[in-house]
């Protein structure tokens, strides 16, 4: 009896232990199985995330500026969308918040937070930011030969369909279409098509091209492809037209022209220019290689009152124009010039003393886009500061020169530019024998690239992915 009994006790330990094992091994199947469609849920709330950023590419493909899901409504989101699998079922759903551009940005921001049926409370959210890139991917961008002297530091990439010679500072790369050319400063010999005469001077082609990485800090290349600078210079009866319909235009003046400054309140003055300083006769005649003696500098205005900036962020004159002033979290593109297109007519920007912004993480931008030349005259700043991409469609960026005979500045001491210059005609803020700025800094602003200025040339119309990011 004492053995059967003993028998039971050890039946009972072990149905005990074994019913113990197999709950745990049913509960751990269970908790895995559980896990694994937990997980498998997971993984289609991410493709059904996916799947809605993929939808919004198509979407902005087909209405680039619809950034309510085609509602008519000033709502961000969310949008919600079901997602059904192949036989129509729906599985889950896809839920979009749309962050549109700033004015003339084209920077998109789009969320988009995936669900399943089964499991709702398991959600996965991806962060995409989309952009059409502007052609202002470079420092400075010319359709003619350039000469950077001495002095001239550059932040950025240069490039010119012609030669260039470079005698400054560059920690960027320097390009240009030619392989070599002749430079029409000093003539033959055949140079690089980027070359410099900081000693050592550069050999003639067809020599190696040396290493001179204390001037072109980040190499050099030539030829590359020529930059499109018909589609830089904007089509300014575009802008026009803009102005007319949503921004501010302003016609002829009947004087000079206008000045314009904006104000760090989203406004800026306008006033009529009424005369001009003009240069001294010694100026004048002093022979020197302009055509244009005018020094733009302004004897007398009259004021036009204080306007807002336009909710479209479009000023367009058809008259010359002085521009200046401060900017805060402000957005806007100023353009000159006069219809039917004629070379005697053409319309100018000048800039005399600083146009400057307060944030420089891309929360501001200028665009100053000129039908003839963008100058600064023989009055401008000392230590001069302009915050902008400046554009000549037809003429040059830069300074004319002005000798000892024009009076008090025709010799000046710094320019610095931060945003990008793009110049038909050959730039320049200096000339060899000392006038004009003896150092120029030219800086690029990378938030031109993908968030220009209103109206700022773009490269196409499909919008490209710079940044993606998952959302824990």
């Amino acid at each position: 009896m004492k053995k059967k009994g003993l028998i039971l006790i050890n039946v009972l330990v072990f149905s005990v232990i074994a019913i113990t094992v197999t709950t745990a091994l049913i509960n751990w199947a269970a908790a895995l199985l559980k896990q694994t469609r937990q997980i498998d849920a997971s993984e289609q709330a991410f493709q059904i995330a996916e799947a809605g950023i993929d939808y919004y590419r198509w979407h902005l493909a087909h209405e680039p500026t619809d950034y309510t899901d085609g509602f008519a409504t000033t709502s961000t989101g969310p949008f919600i969308h079901d997602f059904e699998d192949k036989s129509s079922n729906v599985i889950g759903q896809f839920a979009l918040t749309i962050t549109p551009p700033p004015i003339g940005s084209t920077v998109v921001k789009i969320k988009s937070k995936g669900t399943v049926i089964t499991y709702p409370d398991i959600s996965r959210t991806i962060s995409v930011t989309l952009a059409i890139p502007s052609l202002a991917k470079y420092s400075v961008a010319a359709n003619d030969f350039m000469r950077f002297g001495a002095g001239t530091e550059v932040f950025g990439p240069v490039h010119s369909n012609g030669g260039i010679r470079f005698d400054g500072v560059t920690h960027n790369i320097m390009t240009s279409a030619v392989d070599k050319f002749i430079d029409p400063d000093t003539g033959g010999p055949y140079r690089f098509g980027v070359y410099t005469t900081d000693s050592p001077t550069d050999p003639s082609p067809p020599s190696a091209v040396p290493d001179r990485s204390d001037i072109f800090m980040a190499g050099r290349q030539f030829p590359v492809p020529a930059f499109d600078f018909i589609g830089m210079t904007t089509d300014l009866s575009s802008m026009k037209a803009d102005a007319q319909a949503g921004g501010s235009y302003y016609p002829s003046s009947g004087k000079e022209g206008y000045h314009i400054v904006l104000k760090t309140n989203d406004t800026f003055d306008i006033y009529k220019v009424n005369s001009m300083t003009n240069p001294s006769n010694g100026c004048k005649t002093d022979g020197s290689f302009q055509d244009n003696w005018d020094s733009w500098t302004i004897n007398n205005q009259s004021s036009l009152g204080n306007h807002p900036i336009p909710v479209n962020g479009v000023i367009f004159v058809e008259d010359h124009v002085w521009v200046d002033g401060h900017i805060d979290t402000a957005r806007v593109t100023i353009a000159a010039g006069r219809f039917p297109d004629n070379p005697s007519t053409r319309k100018s920007i000048i800039i005399n003393n600083d146009l400057l912004y307060t944030n420089y993480d891309g929360q501001d931008s200028i665009a100053l886009v000129a039908q003839g030349d963008i100058s600064t005259g023989l009055s401008s700043e000392n230590d001069l500061r302009i915050d902008a991409a400046v554009i000549a469609q037809n003429g040059r960026v830069g300074r004319f020169y002005y000798s000892w005979r024009c009076g008090v500045g025709y010799e000046r001491d710094t320019i610095t530019l931060f945003g990008m210059i793009a110049s038909n005609l050959r730039y320049g803020f200096a000339y060899t024998n000392g006038t004009g700025y003896n150092i120029r800094n030219i800086i690029y602003d990378q938030n031109l690239l993908y968030s220009p200025p209103p109206s700022f040339p773009l490269t196409s119309d499909q919008y490209t992915t710079i940044s993606w990011d998952e959302i824990k």
